[in-house]
């Protein structure tokens, strides 16, 4: 082993034999399309599980990784490499937008229980968050209307900070002041710029861990959903599956979102556009 400590110093190179069972198992497991084109970006994504390890090669991590008592240890910390977890509060505003002023009106019509929105893919809680402010704002007009966020996501390290709520100041900035004044907490120590979600808010958002590749945990229907630059990582006959597997999910007139860099366009779905990016299941 200290031979293999002394070794991790040097930065150890992934073969393509390596990387070609990295990219069959990432897809297998979690739908994700791992071309050659990625080899570099993995390679140098693992050097910190190989430090952590203690390993000095990409193919002893390899012979780690697919081992019995290695798979269920490290599966988690390989997604958490794999995905890029990029996210804003209000991201694609006109999503937000189109929720006040016409969606939620339509559903707060239609709708006589607590409105079921799911945040697919929510990555550290930006977007779960800025859904739970909006359809407060919504609440606070219209006093018999309820509503419940799940959000999920792959990767267990980026839930924990999702749960704790806490951001740099600089990530908040794109909020109406009069959102922060309600809905954020600065940090008591001044040298450090940060903000937490308030409890109330909070307690609005479920997280939970959910694999895309492996059935649902959960069989009622959401009102909302939102899938917003997530399919990108898989191929298109993964894609076509998981929208239909949302749409299985979501009621009839619900409503589903997805990114402005992806397109359903020629799959068998059951929904109408209402706008861009903005389905309803008919």
């Amino acid at each position: 082993m200290d031979k293999q400590i002394q070794a991790v110093t040097a930065t150890p190179r992934m073969t393509d034999a390596d990387f070609r069972k990295f990219s069959d198992l990432i897809k297998g497991e979690f739908g994700i399309k791992m071309p050659l084109s990625k080899k570099t970006m993995l390679e140098a994504r693992l050097q910190k599980r190989l430090r952590a390890l203690e390993l000095c090669s990409h193919s002893h991590y390899c012979d780690y990784l697919f081992s019995p008592g290695g798979f269920e240890k490290e599966l988690t910390h390989l997604i958490d490499v794999v995905t890029t977890n990029t996210t804003d509060f209000f991201r694609e505003p006109k999503h937000f937008e189109l929720m006040l002023s016409t969606i939620l009106p339509d559903l707060a019509r239609r709708v006589n229980r607590p409105l079921k929105v799911w945040s697919a893919g929510c990555s550290s809680g930006e977007e779960p968050y800025t859904l739970a402010i909006v359809l407060s704002e919504f609440e606070r007009n219209n006093k018999n209307f309820n509503f419940s966020v799940l959000a999920t996501d792959i990767s267990t390290e980026i839930l924990r900070k999702a749960m704790n709520a806490v951001y740099p100041m600089s990530k908040v900035e794109v909020i109406p002041m009069a959102m922060k004044k309600k809905y954020l907490l600065k940090s008591k120590d001044k040298a450090k710029p940060l903000v937490r979600v308030a409890p109330e808010l909070r307690k609005k958002v479920d997280f939970r861990r959910l694999n895309f590749m492996e059935p649902f945990p959960f069989k009622d229907q959401k009102d909302i959903i939102f899938c917003r630059n997530v399919v990108i990582y898989f191929d298109r006959a993964t894609q076509e599956k998981l929208f239909n597997q949302f749409c299985k999910h979501l009621h009839t007139g619900g409503y589903l979102f997805i990114g402005h860099s992806e397109s359903i366009s020629g799959m068998d779905l059951p929904v109408k556009q209402i706008a861009p990016t903005v389905y309803q299941k008919v």
